[in-house]
């Protein structure tokens, strides 16, 4: 569908710019059933909805060969973050700039003076953030009593962000003939409840994939073992070497400490957290986009916004809250037709919760593991020879420079100087933990094992419990090495493993001392019984029988609890719901 159904003044705006036909969402909102009515939109990340909804509410804005005269703003669109409403009004600037637009932005973090002098100047449009606009608004410096159009985007995450009584006072300020555009790209029920509040007969129109979170992006779900993440998060760039690449963190602690991490290792690395002022957040940007920097360290709330042509992978160094974060977070990615790649790293106890997430997402996700290093030393050796086998411009001083190391060195030992002067420049791999998958009984004949002291964990089979990562959870917890474990022994509730009795000692101490670390519940403690006459009564006993519910009214009353079992193993955080 092309644009000539458009005002010829944003025709020609979107021709200049590259645009050839609209996309889905663009084509859904100029439709003629969409003419003049609230609209509901669900669009993904990256699908073109800033132009779509400065396209919606051109009847709204434009008379003749420009913008209709008013004294107050004739439009009012509402962001989450600053760079996204920084982002949208770069975008209605050139859309609206042949109608000769006044656009006028606020947010949070940049001059209130100067703003309110602007708004006083007049604006057709005026973007801003939900508390700046409020505050704009009581000072009586925004008048809103001739918006034609209200555009909510994101709306979802901007009620995630507690912004609801914001936006309820801003709207309320609106005359009640305006159009109310929501753009969201999830529906849960508070903004269910804010459109039959604001909108009227409002049109639905949803962009989404049924069958998958993002058309674009190739998710992979890489198994690591918790005390291994940072690791995995090293090799898992020098396997990619992404133009630009952004790791999620879930706090700011974590940013700064991801991000500290990856500079001393060599990456040219910035962070965007909610601790960062706004001119430390526009020159890491700015960083990003001019190729300084190829790695962006973010936790969700300061990603909002961002818009990178080069960003081709994601890694989710931290797992999203829930489905609707990881195509939020993923969704930074795979925009404007490119491709992208979105990594979960998914500790070994988290998998299946993982696994839940990508089946309410219902995105397909191959799942492998951390890319070993011959793998990525394969990926550098393909890199470097397509990288060294372009055609370079040279002036006069770089030829006779090269006809000096000519007469020097052989052909053999220039090409070795160039491949190193390469090499130097890439950080270095990092070493991940191999679990020993020898059988038990060939792991227990290593020299130094005749005598032993078995240990209890109080997580099994029924926990999830898995070598893979309950071996790094003994040794950070220990502070003992792989090759002090001996065998592992997991039954339905409960592991048994056993150690050197020369280290025992330590290994007890050690596990004093770091029974505060916050580790799901698990507890490791001595096993004074016979390993082998547990094993026989845990196979004896079976698992535990399901407890049905009891009938309503014969439960045990309220207030009270049936005993607890001392030998029974505490609760284990880690489980996923819904299990047994």
């Amino acid at each position: 569908m092309p644009f000539s159904t458009l005002p010829s003044l944003l025709a020609e705006a979107l021709s200049a710019r590259g645009y050839a036909a609209p996309t889905p969402v663009q084509a859904a909102v100029i439709e003629a059933e969409a003419q003049g009515r609230d609209l509901i939109v669900s669009a993904q990340t990256g699908s073109g909805k800033t132009v779509a909804f400065g396209l919606a509410m051109a009847d709204q804005l434009l008379e003749g060969d420009g913008c209709a005269w008013s004294l107050a703003p004739l439009a009012l669109v509402i962001a989450p973050t600053r760079e996204l409403a920084l982002q949208v009004s770069r975008e209605l600037t050139w859309l609206y700039g042949k109608a000769r637009a006044r656009i006028v932005t606020c947010v949070g973090g940049m001059d209130a003076s100067r703003e309110r002098r602007n708004l006083a100047a007049g604006a057709h449009i005026v973007v801003g953030t939900p508390g700046r606009l409020r505050d704009h608004l009581e000072r009586g410096a925004l008048d809103l009593s001739a918006v034609r159009a209200a555009v909510l985007d994101e709306a979802d995450e901007m009620l995630d962000m507690g912004f609801r009584e914001d936006l309820e006072e801003i709207l309320d300020a609106t005359p009640e003939t305006r159009r109310t555009l929501l753009f969201s790209a999830t529906m849960p029920k508070p903004i269910v409840a804010l459109a039959r509040r604001y909108q009227r007969d409002a049109l639905r129109v949803s962009t989404i994939g049924e069958d998958r979170g993002h058309g674009d992006i190739s998710y992979q779900a890489v198994t690591v073992a918790p005390a291994d993440i940072e690791n995995a998060v090293v090799n898992l760039l020098r396997y990619y070497e992404a133009e630009s690449a952004m790791l999620f963190c879930a706090t700011r602690d974590n940013v700064r400490h991801l991000h500290a991490s990856l500079i001393e290792r060599g990456f040219s690395a910035v962070a965007l957290s909610g601790e960062h002022s706004q001119n430390e957040r526009n020159h890491a940007l700015q960083a990003l986009r001019d190729r300084r920097a190829r790695v962006c360290v973010a936790t969700d709330v300061a990603a909002r916004g961002i818009d990178l042509p080069t960003l081709s992978l994601v890694i989710h160094v931290e797992l999203p809250r829930d489905a609707e974060a990881l195509q939020h977070r993923s969704g930074r990615t795979g925009r404007a037709g490119k491709k992208g790649t979105a990594v979960l790293l998914v500790p070994y106890p988290r998998r299946r919760r993982v696994e839940m997430m990508l089946r309410g997402a219902k995105i397909d996700a191959e799942w492998r593991q951390v890319p070993t290093p011959e793998e990525i030393r394969r990926n550098d050796r393909d890199r470097l020879i397509e990288a060294l086998t372009q055609p370079v411009e040279a002036d006069d001083e770089d030829i006779a420079v090269a006809k000096r190391i000519q007469k020097a060195m052989s052909p053999d030992a220039i090409a070795v100087a160039l491949v190193q002067a390469h090499r130097t420049k890439m950080p270095s791999l990092e070493e991940m933990l191999d679990v020993d998958a020898r059988p038990v009984r060939e792991q227990h004949k290593r020299q130094g094992f005749d005598d032993t002291v078995w240990f209890r964990l109080n997580i099994g089979r029924r926990h999830n419990a898995d070598p893979r990562w309950i071996l790094p959870l003994l040794c950070r917890r220990g502070h003992i090495t792989k090759n002090e474990v001996g065998a592992i022994k997991i039954a339905a509730n409960e592991t048994l493993f056993d150690i050197p009795r020369g280290i025992a000692s330590r290994f007890a101490d050690a596990l004093k001392r770091t029974a505060s670390d916050d580790d799901d519940g698990v507890v490791i403690e001595p096993f004074n019984g016979n390993p082998r006459e547990a094993a026989r009564e845990n196979r004896r006993k079976g698992p535990p029988p399901r407890r049905d519910h009891a009938p309503r009214g014969q439960g045990a009353p309220r207030g009270h609890s049936p005993p607890r079992d001392d030998h029974a193993p505490r609760p284990y955080r880690g489980k996923p719901k819904g299990r047994r």
